[in-house]
Parts: structure tokens; C-alpha cells; sequence
């Protein structure tokens, strides 16, 4: 088995008297993609929030890579390894698709940088954003105006920008959300292939790709963990059927 990369035990935050998680434990292992699966209220997002270091927990510990990182802020859990790419892509409209990289490969740098201009007469900067350009299969669009890319180029893209602080394991917040048939099908080839050298953690509602690529799944119903299991066991699972995924999954 695999060891744990990422261990959350206890994680509780409560917005007055609303309980949005609930006592979580979690375990992401090295090398495995962990879906995190549950209804529309259920926590997700706060709970990614927690991990990411944008909400802080009233309760609980989260441990990454061994180191406590409870109460750590964004920028240092990003420089220990953890990188999020959100639900709404965060890209620069009128820089390229390689200026927005190279910018994302500047900031992991933790050099500054004065928009465009330095990013473009950085050629080392320019070197890495073409390699994860072409990671995630955007190598023909390098020079494009990211605002006029796709919306599954622009997660894609969102994802080469997340890989530049080379992280260790990836939250990923519905990385399918708005994307048509085609698109979302490129999307989980693109996720299948970083799975093979990342941890990733998924926050997912399209139960197709969940199924598809998750070693293990959990499921967060009203910000408890329900279960915990591989995708056979989850589906077999009664109380997730009742919860979530109804009598026909």
C-alpha cells in the first residue's frame, strides 16, 4: 500500500451555527487519484478550502508530506507541494497561453515580475511553460490570446500553470464543469496521464470521469464522510446510494 501524502483527521469549520465539515478524516496516498464525490451543499468546496489553506479549520489536523500544515498560509503550502486549479479558470485574457504560464513558472520562482514584459524576456521561464504546454496539449496554442482559447483549453491551460510549482499532489475543483462531450473526454485523457506522476485529489460531479479515474473515492454528504472506498465498493455501497447516487447507479 502506498503511503499516505496527504492526512486529514477531525477537520471541522462551522459558519455560525451551520457545520459545513463535520469531523473529516481523509487520506490521499502518493501516486493515487482520490475523487471526492457528494451532493450540492455537502462541503466540498470548503473542505478543499481547508486543504488549500484559503479557510481555516476550527478543528481537526491536516498533515502533508509528514509536516503539519494546519495553520500554514497559501503561499507555503504551494512551496511544500500543494497547487489547486478552481472551478472558474483564473488565467490573464490577453496574455498567451505561454505568458501565462511563464508568469505562473515566475511566481513559483518567487521572483517578481512586472506583468508581461519580464515573462517574455525570460527565457528560461518561456523554456519551462512550452515543456508544460506541452504536457497538457496545448503545444499548437502556445502563442494564442488565452480569452480566445476553448473553455477545455482554458482548464487545460489552468492546469500547465498549476504544474509549475511543480507540486506533489493536485486539487482539482471540477475540472469538467462547462465542458461539452469532446472536451470533457480530452480532460480525463489529460488527467489520466498526470495521475501517472502526481497525487491528485478530485472534486468532481460528472460520475462518468469520477468512476473512470478514481483509485479511490469519497463520498461527503451534509460535511461527513459517508464512505471510503474503491469506485466497485462506493457503488455498492447502500447508504451512498441513498444519499447520492440513487437506485440506478
Amino acid at each position: 500500500m502506498a503511503e499516505a501524502l496527504l492526512q486529514i483527521s477531525g477537520l471541522a469549520k462551522s459558519f455560525g451555527a451551520l457545520a459545513v465539515t463535520a469531523g473529516v478524516d481523509l487520506e490521499v496516498r502518493t501516486g493515487e487519484i482520490h475523487a471526492l464525490i457528494g451532493p450540492n451543499g455537502a462541503g466540498k468546496s470548503t473542505l478543499v478550502g481547508e486543504i488549500a489553506g484559503e479557510v481555516m479549520p476550527d478543528a481537526g489536523t491536516i498533515r502533508f508530506a509528514g509536516a503539519d500544515i494546519t495553520r500554514l498560509p497559501v503561499h507555503r503550502r504551494a512551496r511544500l507541494g500543494l497547487s489547486r486549479a478552481f472551478q472558474i479558470t483564473s488565467i490573464f485574457p490577453g496574455f498567451t497561453a505561454a505568458e501565462n504560464v511563464a508568469l505562473a513558472v515566475m511566481a513559483a520562482r518567487r521572483r517578481t515580475f512586472r506583468l508581461v514584459r519580464p515573462a517574455s524576456a525570460d527565457g528560461e521561464a518561456q523554456a519551462q511553460a512550452g515543456r508544460l504546454l506541452a504536457e497538457v496539449g496545448l503545444a499548437a496554442r502556445a502563442a494564442a490570446p488565452a480569452g480566445g482559447l476553448s473553455h477545455g483549453e482554458k482548464r487545460a491551460l489552468e492546469l500547465a500553470m498549476a504544474l509549475a510549482g511543480r507540486p506533489r499532489l493536485l486539487l482539482l475543483d471540477e475540472p469538467m464543469a462547462g465542458t461539452g462531450p469532446a472536451e470533457s473526454a480530452a480532460m480525463v485523457g489529460l488527467l489520466e496521464r498526470l495521475g501517472r506522476s502526481h497525487a491528485i485529489l478530485l472534486v468532481e460531479h460528472d460520475m462518468d470521469a469520477v468512476f473512470r479515474l478514481a483509485h479511490r473515492i469519497s463520498v461527503l454528504v451534509a460535511g461527513r464522510i459517508i464512505a471510503c472506498g474503491t469506485p466497485d465498493q462506493v457503488r455498492a455501497d447502500a447508504a451512498v446510494k441513498a444519499a447520492y447516487l440513487g437506485d440506478g447507479a
